[in-house]
Parts: structure tokens; sequence; C-alpha cells
């Protein structure tokens, strides 16, 4: 789940500075097109280059043949009007006959060329999508995002703007090698009637071009960049309102939920209302720059047709191939406004691309990536030397200088007040947080399996809940039903359908059977590590000494964050965080939450970390 830009105007101001309203930008800028290039070249590159290329010279090939048979009826459109103006009857239906004979070529070509450029459109949204999905997903980068203030909805960047710049990308890259052939094929038709009329149009679209750029670019880049951002964080609103309806229907919180989410819509109608005005004076003048070659080709040519030097049919063509040579240089003018937006949404695309994918930090900058502070090695057990750590973005000391080994079996209790470090820990440990310093050494993480209070029930078949995070397992239906049995969940697949029913699992599951499922994972798995975050705050007495005692029969080493008393039991060792970076070490057997008791370590530095029962020892 991400936050909105839109939440602090602090966090809005930071992103501005990246993106288009501190710049000068036009469709045709440096930056834009540096951005562009930046996000498109892979794809032209790499593994798909061979593919890319031969579906791109397909399609030129394509538009050369439309473009030559668009000049063939733009010429018999010339021939049957003379004919018609000479009262030449047979002129005039060899004419016709030769035109359906070039509409019976053109139309299916022109069908084939469209299915194409959508296809490989298509074919390249797969490969840049998946392109940033492996990096969003490597490295738990979806995790860190979630702190980065600077990136607002990547789902929507994934999901809709690599669409929008894959589809644009292709259309505008057609649309400029159409216009190119459109200008060569048709100028020499315009040239061998009149010269002035080629000036004239060279002239007109030259300053249609400028006005374009210069009156209507920054502006309409600006907002509509400011415009997606606010659309995605008025959709996070909705999606925020719908993952977390039952709590906010118990607090009856409909009222400041409706509140939140018309703030979000008010600037999206008000960003939007810009949008439209500035359009506005877009289509004025685009409508006027277009409505104009109406006349000018006919008053250009008007004399020669007059005086009898010219045919009409002659008038005729001319003035299909100066509308057809306008639309080739004015390309630019008549697409202003979805190239506009398409500019907007590869800024975006390159800000995140910057965050999740190296190679495109790496050629944006050429600065090196920034190392963490906190240190992890390989170990064949978990051991933590020196450790302080802060929250991320943050110089709040949280805990310092922890030093302690687990062997294999131990089984270590966190505790201490709310806020005091005990979840931040895990997170170091797991590798998501790196804000601080020392060194953590740990097993693989394929060796951890974490629990966290509320579990993550994906989308899926009850089997593909219990063998989750993996794809497949290697257990019988009898291994994993006897499993629900041990964690007290025996009719279970009874009562859903079988192991293979698709259900709603967090609406139809309590919490307190959701970590009964969580704790079978861990029995499906049988990992060497366990790390539980208040995992069994939704069971009764019970269930939990079960849980507990058959993880401490397996062998693995445990480590608990919990308040319970009744859990002291299934535990060697007790680290105690008092805050403010303090810690102690206890034996479980002689602590008491209300009243700590017996030897303790306290933070102090250490040059190499000491196993529980040593560290206790030597305190002792």
């Amino acid at each position: 789940m991400t936050t909105p830009i839109s939440a602090t105007a602090g966090a809005a101001a930071k992103e501005a500075s990246a993106s288009p309203e501190k710049r000068r930008w036009t469709p045709l800028s440096l930056a834009a097109w540096k951005q562009f290039v930046n996000v498109a070249k892979p794809y032209w590159l790499q593994d798909e280059r061979k593919t890319a290329w031969s579906l791109l010279l397909l399609l030129v090939v394509l538009m050369l043949i439309e473009t030559k048979l668009a000049v063939m009826l733009n010429n018999q459109a010339g021939e049957m009007t003379s004919a018609l103006a000479g009262k030449d009857g047979e002129r005039f239906w060899n004419s016709v006959r030769t035109c359906l004979l070039i509409l019976a070529f053109a139309v299916p070509t022109y069908a084939f060329y469209y299915y194409m450029r959508d296809l490989f459109a298509n074919k390249w949204r797969r490969w840049l999508t998946g392109r940033f999905l492996d990096g969003y997903l490597a490295g738990r980068k979806y995790y860190a995002l979630r702190a980065d203030s600077e990136i607002d909805n990547p789902d929507q960047r994934i999901s809709e703007d690599i669409n929008t710049f894959t589809g644009r990308s292709i259309h505008f890259l057609l649309i400029f090698l159409g216009s190119i052939m459109q200008l060569v094929a048709f100028s020499a038709v315009l040239w061998s009637i009149s010269h002035v009329l080629v000036g004239v149009l060279a002239v007109y679209a030259l300053v249609g071009t400028v006005v374009a750029l210069w009156v209507f670019g920054n502006p309409l880049i600006q907002l509509n960049f400011w415009q997606l951002r606010r659309e995605a964080d008025f959709r996070f609103s909705l999606m925020r309102l719908r993952e977390n309806a039952e709590s906010i229907a118990f607090y009856r919180g409909e009222a400041q939920e409706r509140a939140h989410i018309d703030s979000k819509f008010d600037v999206v109608i008000q960003n939007f209302a810009k949008l439209i005005r500035k359009q506005r004076s877009l289509n004025l003048f685009q409508r006027t720059f277009s409505q104009l070659t109406l006349v000018l080709p006919s008053v250009i040519l008007a004399q020669g047709v007059l005086s009898g030097e010219l045919e009409v049919g002659r008038a005729i063509q001319a003035g299909g191939a100066f509308t057809a040579v306008l639309a080739a240089v004015g390309v630019i003018v008549d697409n202003f406004e979805s190239l506009s937006r398409f500019v907007a949404g590869i800024g975006r695309l390159q800000a995140l691309s910057k965050l999740v994918l190296p190679d495109a930090a790496a050629a944006d900058d050429g600065k090196p990536a920034v190392q963490p502070r906190i240190e992890t090695r390989p170990g064949h057990h978990l051991a933590l030397e020196a450790l302080t750590l802060h929250p991320p973005q943050s110089e709040r000391v949280l805990i310092k200088e922890l030093s302690l080994v687990l062997e294999p079996g131990d089984a270590l209790l966190i505790t201490g007040d709310s806020g005091c470090g005990k979840s931040s820990l895990l997170r170091a440990i797991a590798g998501l947080w790196h804000s601080g310093s020392g060194v953590i050494q740990r097993p693989p993480l394929e060796q951890f399996f974490f629990l966290p209070q509320q579990p993550y029930l994906q989308s899926g078949s009850l089997r593909s809940q219990l063998i989750y995070p993996s794809a497949s397992s290697d257990l019988s239906d009898e291994q994993l039903l006897a499993i629900l049995e041990q964690v007290h969940l025996p009719l279970l697949a009874e009562r859903v359908g079988g192991l293979d029913a698709v259900q709603d699992w967090e609406k139809l599951l309590s919490v307190g059977e959701q970590q009964r499922l969580a704790f079978a994972r861990v029995l499906v798995h049988a990992p060497g590590i366990v790390i539980l975050d208040e995992a069994t705050s939704a069971l009764d007495s019970a269930n939990e000494a079960s849980l507990y005692a058959r993880l401490r029969a397996s062998g693995t080493t445990l480590v608990s964050i919990a308040h319970r008393p009744a859990v002291l039991r299934h535990h060697t060792h007790v680290l105690h965080l008092r805050g403010e970076g303090a810690w102690e070490v206890h034996e479980a057997a002689g602590f008491d939450f209300d009243r700590p008791a017996g030897p303790a370590r306290s933070a102090s530095p250490a040059s190499a970390p000491a196993p529980l029962a040593a560290s206790l020892a030597a305190a002792g």
C-alpha cells in the first residue's frame, strides 16, 4: 500500500523538484527526449531486439505501400474531376475502374497495418511490464517504496502508464515516419503543380508548429502530469475505503471517509478545469490552423484555373496534395494534446525506473547507489554484532549496540513498551530496514519464516494458502490435511470444499483461524528459524501453547514478540528493550513482565557477539 503524494504539502514539493513543474518542457524538449530514450532503449537493444526491429521493419514497409496507394488515389481523384469537367465519359470510367483496383489493395493493407501496430504495442507492453515487475519485486523494492515520498502510486505507473507509454510510443513513431513518407511523396506532386504553393505551405506549417510548442507546450505537460497524479490519489482513496471496509464500518467513519475522498476528488476536478480551459485555447488554434487550408490552395491556384492554364482536376489534385503535406508537417500541432499527456506519463515512468531498475539509475546520473549502513553477512546461525538501529529517514535510535548470538534450538522472546523497536528489529533481521550500523550475520533468508500478527492470505485455493510462499509442494493431500489437524483446523478443508477450493479467505476465516493457518505454513516448510511478531495474539491460551510446543519440539530456533506471561515457558531467553536504545538480556525462567529481575546484560559496546547463555554467565 503506497502513500498518496498529495497527503502532505512537503512531499508534493519534493516531487515537484523532479517533475515538469520546474522545467521548461515541450514535447520535443531535450529533457523529454532523454527520458523517453532511457525507458524505451532496453527493448530495442536487449533480448527482444530482433522481434522489435522485425516488426518495425514490417510496419515501415506497410506504410510505404499505403503511402504509394494514397498518392495513386489522389491522382485518380484529379483525373476523375478533369474527365467530368471535360465531359469525357471514357476517361472518367477508366479512372473509376483504376480507383476500385487501388482500393482493393489499399483496404486490406490499411487493416493489416493497424493490426500489426497494436500487436507490436502489446508485445512491447508485456516485455516492459515484466522488466518493471522484476525490478519492483527484486530486493523487496516494493516494500522500500512505501517510505519514499517521491513515488506515488507505483501500481498505477506499472499497470496504466506502461500501457500508455508503449501504445503511444508506437503510435507517434509511426505517425512521424508516415508523415515523412507522406511529405516526400506529396511534395513531389505539389512541386510539379505550383512552386508558390510549396513555399506558402512551408512558412504556414513552420509558424503553426512554433506557436503550438511555445504557447501551449509547457502548461499542458504540467497540467497533464498533475492530472495523472491526482487521478491516482483519488483512486487510491477509494481502494483504501474498500480494503478497510470492516474497520470503517465498525467505527461508523463514513462521514470522515467521504470528506477525505471529496478532498481528493476536488483537486482532480480543479486541475481538470484548468486543463480543459487550456485545451479550449489549443482547440481554437488547431481548428483555425486546419480550416484555413480549405481556402489557401484555391486562392493561390484560382488565377491559373480561371485563365485556362491549369485543369480543374489538377487544382483538385494540388488541393489534396497540399492537405496531405500540411498534415505531415503539422503533425505536432494536430497531436499536441495527446503528445502532452504522453510526455507527462514518460516522466512518471522514468522516476519509477530510477528506483527499481539499477541500470536506469546509473544511466540517469552515473552515481553509485547508496550502500546500506547495516552490514549483512552469511552465517550458520543468527548473530547481531554491535547493532544500532533507527527508522528509515530518521536519526531516532531504537536499539543501540546490541550484540548476541542465537544458537540452533534457542528461543528468544523480545518484549518492551510499544514503539521501543521490537518489530523494527525483526525488519532489520529480515533485511527490510538498513538504517543504522553494525553487523547482522544470518543464514540465507530461505531458512527463515516470518509470521506477522495479521497473516497475509492471497487470492487462491486452500492448498495455495498452505504452501505459500511456494508455488508448489511435494507434500501429498493427506500430509496437508494432517498439518491442518496439527494446527487445530481439522474440518477446514471439508467445510470450504476441499484443498482446491477458492474462497475469499480474509472474510471467511476469523483472525484466530488465519493465525493458525499461518502456523500451518511453518509446518509445511519446516524452516530452521521462525520469527513471530505477535503471531498468536488472537489465539486462546490452549491453542497458543499447543502451537508453540510443536515448534519447540521440532528443534526450530524461535524469535518471538509477545506480551503474555504464558509464552515465557516456550523460550530460553528474553531480550527486553527498554527504550532510547537500551536493552537487557534475561533468562526466561527468571523474567517478570511487570518487574524484570535476574542477571542482565545492558547496552554496551562489544567487539563480537556472544551466545545468550555466555552473555548471562559473564554478566552474572
